[in-house]
């Protein structure tokens, strides 16, 4: 009986142990669905690394930025149920891995999730020699930071931004931290002095941050997250609301949400167009492409508000665009996660072009970092502005001073020509070299006959230009970073009809190359000792120009079997090409092609119709330039 009783309380005790297992589950996974991720991971750690364990456990530790253990979990993921997992732990994976620079293995993954071949090394090596500037960082002085970010410009002195410093707020669940709140500060040699938090008014139990405002300090737009959540797709989430608040005599006041604002779904991140009549925003409002959108709304006279427009695909992509900013040459700055770069949220711009913006540009590596850089601001006409980045692993303002890019002004460009007519040469090939003698670019000129390629500082070159039956023309030239770093090289060629006098266009408009007649022994295709004559005016032609490639065909009369003709001119050119190979001409510069009786010079098309004189005319070999 005592055994029995021994087995049974065994029995409670295992059967208590699951109950709580699978109510830590739960629990680590309500956590989860809520992004308390630091508390879901805690709890994840304990539990047996199944299936759903680990696809938490993993985007936990990648949501709150502890990569490499992101990376170890992702990578046991992989290896247990690979085969059976959505197609965006592929991309979270590789977010994870371009976080600490494993970029070949990130491509890997991303190339599985875009189905095409991705290389960030290739994209980095092209962005440095494009990107319109580079960038000097400095962090900001910033006494009592904490998660400090979205730094704005608030009049002519001050600055806003957001911080978790307020240690007396509540902690946020998904990073432990304090909630945010606005702050104002003077900004001096990238220095913060003078940190003053806004009024409750603007700063309350939930999170402030992203502050924006209008250019006579009256008017601000700013983020608030919701106290309440509200359930979407079954997950109560806390969603972010824009709100407006107004300064009268002194006192922010009037504070309220605007109206396309909502509590199922988060609009942030205020920007203001240069004359205030256009808020940009980012936004998960239905019609996204996925995430977060950039949108803009017209601001009205009356100070009501137009419909959320979303900038569409060339701006947005399916994961998140956020954090928009326009300067005062309308350009949108914005980050990303879903547009090539670096890792994380990297800076875009793109330009405004009738009215819609053109193909973002990611602004390269002396300012996007492998981890999340966002909240950027500038003042384009003085080339300084402010970054926000958890490079460091927390949130913190930087400065930046910026230059154009100088490997953007390194470029050699020009037109192509006929040198004696000058006649513009279209669909000419124009290739450059390095010193090696290796291709870099090439391209084929359109109408304009207009060519450029960008260079770099330091290195020599050669631009060749080529075109059919025109002699190749190559130029040598050097680039030198404190020196000239544009060329312009008008490449004028001379067309071998103008060169040699042998070299001549026919009715067809085909260039070839006159020679006297070569003569075949009866019924033979044996080059004589004549025809050899002949042919070497040929190979001399050849060997000086080095470029020149032939097609040699050889032509019966239309007297004999239409077959035996066929090929005895394809044995006579065969034998005629030979022969110049024979000589020292490389054989992929020779083709050759027997036409038979197919191509008359004169209305000799069949036996008995002509005297011997015209049917000869028939009989020959020509020598047509390809190349």
């Amino acid at each position: 009986m005592k055994k029995h009783l021994y087995i049974f309380a065994g029995l409670l005790l295992v059967s208590g142990m699951a109950m709580a297992q699978k109510g830590n589950l739960k629990r680590a996974n309500k956590l989860f669905e809520m992004k308390a991720y630091k508390d879901a991971v805690e709890l994840y750690e304990t539990k047996d690394r199944n299936q759903e364990v680990l696809q938490n456990l993993a985007d936990s530790y990648y949501y709150n930025s502890s990569l490499q253990k992101a990376i170890k979990t992702y990578r046991e993921l992989f290896i247990n149920y690979g085969d059976s997992l959505d197609i965006e732990y592929h991309f979270r994976y590789a977010q994870a891995l371009k976080g600490v620079k494993e970029y070949k293995e990130a491509d890997k993954h991303l190339g599985r999730y875009y189905n095409k071949t991705v290389n960030t090394n290739a994209f980095i090596e092209v962005l440095e020699k494009t990107t319109p500037h580079t960038f000097k960082l400095e962090q900001v002085d910033n006494k009592g930071a904490n998660n400090d970010f979205g730094l704005s410009f608030y009049g002519d002195k001050k600055v806003a931004f957001a911080s978790a410093r307020n240690t007396e707020n509540p902690s946020y669940s998904w990073n432990k931290l304090p909630y945010l709140d606005l702050y104002s500060a003077t900004l001096s040699n990238n220095t913060l002095k003078n940190v003053v938090p806004f009024s409750d008014a603007i700063n309350t139990s939930s999170h402030e941050s992203s502050a924006v405002f209008t250019k006579d300090g009256k008017t601000m737009y700013f983020n608030r997250t919701n106290e309440t959540r509200k359930k979407t797709d079954a997950i109560k989430i806390a969603h972010v609301k824009i709100y407006k608040a107004e300064l009268v005599d002194g006192t922010w006041t009037n504070v309220k949400a605007l109206p396309f604002t909502s509590n199922s779904y988060s609009t942030e991140h205020p920007a203001l167009s240069k004359d205030e009549k256009t808020l940009y925003f980012a936004s998960d409002m239905p019609g996204t492409l996925g995430s977060f959108d950039i949108y803009k709304v017209a601001i009205n006279d009356d100070n009501t508000y137009g419909e959320p427009e979303n900038l569409g695909p060339t701006i947005n992509t399916k994961h998140r665009e956020q954090f928009p900013f326009i300067s005062e040459y309308n350009v949108l700055y914005f980050s990303s996660i879903g547009h090539q770069g670096y890792g994380g949220l990297d800076v875009f711009r793109s330009n405004m072009v009738n009215k819609g913006f053109d193909t973002p540009v990611n602004l390269g590596s002396t300012i996007n970092s492998n981890l999340d850089d966002f909240a950027y601001v500038v003042k384009e006409k003085q080339n300084i502005g402010y970054l926000s980045s958890n490079r460091t692993g927390y949130d913190k303002l930087y400065g930046f001073g910026r230059e154009e890019n100088p490997l953007t002004k390194y470029l050699v460009e020009g037109l192509v020509q006929d040198l004696n007519s000058k006649a513009l040469l279209k669909g000419a090939l124009v290739t450059l070299f390095d010193e090696s003698n290796t291709v870099i670019q090439d391209t084929i000129v359109g109408d304009d006959a207009h060519y450029i390629f960008k260079i770099e500082p330091n290195k020599k070159y050669k631009v060749r230009g080529t075109r059919k039956a025109y002699i190749p023309q190559d130029v040598e030239f050097s680039t030198d970073s404190k020196g000239k770093v544009q060329h312009n090289i008008y490449l004028s060629l001379e067309s071998f009809a103008d060169a040699e006098e042998r070299i001549k266009e026919n009715e067809k408009g085909e260039v070839q190359v006159k020679l006297d007649k070569i003569y075949f022994d009866f019924d033979k295709s044996n080059i004589r000792e004549d025809a050899a004559v002949t042919l070497n005016v040929l190979v001399d032609l050849m060997k000086k120009y080095p470029s020149m490639e032939v097609e040699v065909s050889a032509h019966t009369d239309a007297r004999g079997p239409d077959q035996y003709n066929l090929e005895l001119s394809k044995s006579r050119a065969a034998s005629t090409l030979e022969y110049l190979v024979s000589q020292g001409i490389a054989r992929n510069r020779l083709k050759s092609i027997g036409y038979g009786e197919m191509q008359p010079l004169n209305k000799c098309v069949k036996e008995g119709i002509c005297d011997d004189e015209e049917y000869d005319i028939n009989r020959r070999c020509e020598f047509t330039i390809l190349k």
